[in-house]
């Protein structure tokens, strides 16, 4: 473990060091400087925490081991003896946790997502279950106490989505809604279905972490921005002004468009933030692909075409095919409670890449 305590060191004279930066008060003449000090520090502080308690516990360890080999009183032996039982397997629990602490986080994680739903195979029981996992995302960000806000959407005839596009907003979203990005698939009796056979319909969920406009800097010569009439939902509804916009990104080809709102200029601000998010996504793929033994080592590769996930109905049951989990509580997974697969996953992901870096 020395290795370990001299990173430790380091890193605590990097917090202490950041610690003084802030307290300047000059910095404070910069705010975005400060700003990035300051999530830098606190960013650390969890780390700085735990080595604390660990160099605090190791210390303890050493007393009440001196005071066995060489007291005489047995009430202060007994002392050391309990003392010991305690810390022993508290070192023993930091062992495990600090590790995981230092590896590298993902710059991602605490950006909003935008996520992406569209219905695959199945026809409109397809566009059924992606409305489904729609309100399954809408719930589990409701227990998280994140916002959600539709950026596009494209309903089917029957109450289903054939794409549905939101903004998750909210601290982490992304580091744990990022497991969710592949094929989802349900098999159960369709509500068309007359004659009780069960079908599969699968749709597929990509995950795109919002990126800002300092990060992906978009020149208005690559757009091309088109403006047409909201199909709007019937009746009083219609829309009778090209409210809707369409904007195509030219050296990728990128299209996105949104129509939800009444306003061109707020469907336009929607669709650029999908089309930074598809284009910060396209600048990591590329970035990605050069390291792609490290992507091996995470969950699944992300990649749509991956099946990740299957809801079973007429078994009440839902597996994750990544980590070989199945549980027989669907009707609550559908709610929202979706923990216990990313608790699960957050875990293996850990546990593979720790194993590259021992």
């Amino acid at each position: 473990m020395e290795n370990l305590m001299e990173k430790l060191k380091q890193i605590e004279e990097k917090y202490n060091e950041l610690g003084q930066r802030m307290a300047d008060p000059s910095i404070h003449k910069n705010p975005k400087e400060y700003q990035k000090i300051a999530r830098e520090h606190a960013s650390l502080s969890e780390i700085v925490e735990k080595y604390h308690q660990y160099r605090d516990t190791i210390n303890g360890i050493r007393e009440a081991k001196k005071v066995l080999s060489e007291s005489s009183d047995p009430e202060l032996k007994e002392l050391a003896q309990m003392e010991l039982k305690e810390l022993e397997p508290l070192k023993e629990k930091l062992e495990e946790e600090i590790p995981i602490l230092l590896l590298p986080k993902d710059p991602n994680d605490e950006k909003n997502v935008i996520m992406e739903i569209r219905a695959g195979a199945g026809g409109d029981e397809a566009g059924l279950f992606a409305a489904d996992l729609f309100r399954m995302y809408t719930r589990y960000a409701e227990s998280k106490g994140w916002k959600i806000e539709i950026l596009s959407s494209n309903a089917s005839g029957i109450g289903g989505f054939k794409e549905v596009i939101f903004i998750v907003e909210g601290q982490g979203a992304y580091s744990r809604l990022k497991y969710e990005s592949g094929v989802h698939r349900v098999q159960r009796v369709p509500v068309t279905e007359s004659s009780g056979r069960i079908h599969t319909s699968t749709a597929t969920v990509a995950v795109l972490p919002e990126a800002e406009e300092v990060e992906i800097e978009i020149d208005p010569k690559d757009l091309r921005i088109d403006t047409f009439r909201s199909s709007g939902h019937g009746g009083q509804h219609v829309n009778t002004t090209d409210s809707a916009v369409r904007i195509t990104h030219l050296p990728t080809g990128i299209v996105v468009s949104c129509q939800d709102e009444k306003s061109q200029h707020k469907n336009k601000e929607k669709a650029m933030r999908v089309l930074r998010a598809k284009l910060y996504e396209l600048a990591k793929a590329e970035a990605q692909a050069k390291i792609d033994e490290a992507r091996k080592s995470q969950v699944g590769t992300g990649d749509r075409s991956e099946r990740i996930r299957t809801y079973n109905f007429p078994q009440g049951r839902v597996t994750d095919h990544r980590i070989n989990l199945t549980v027989h509580q669907l009707d609550q997974v559908l709610d929202g409670e979706l923990d216990q697969f990313i608790d699960a996953l957050i875990t293996f992901d850990q546990t593979e890449r720790l194993k590259k870096v021992q």
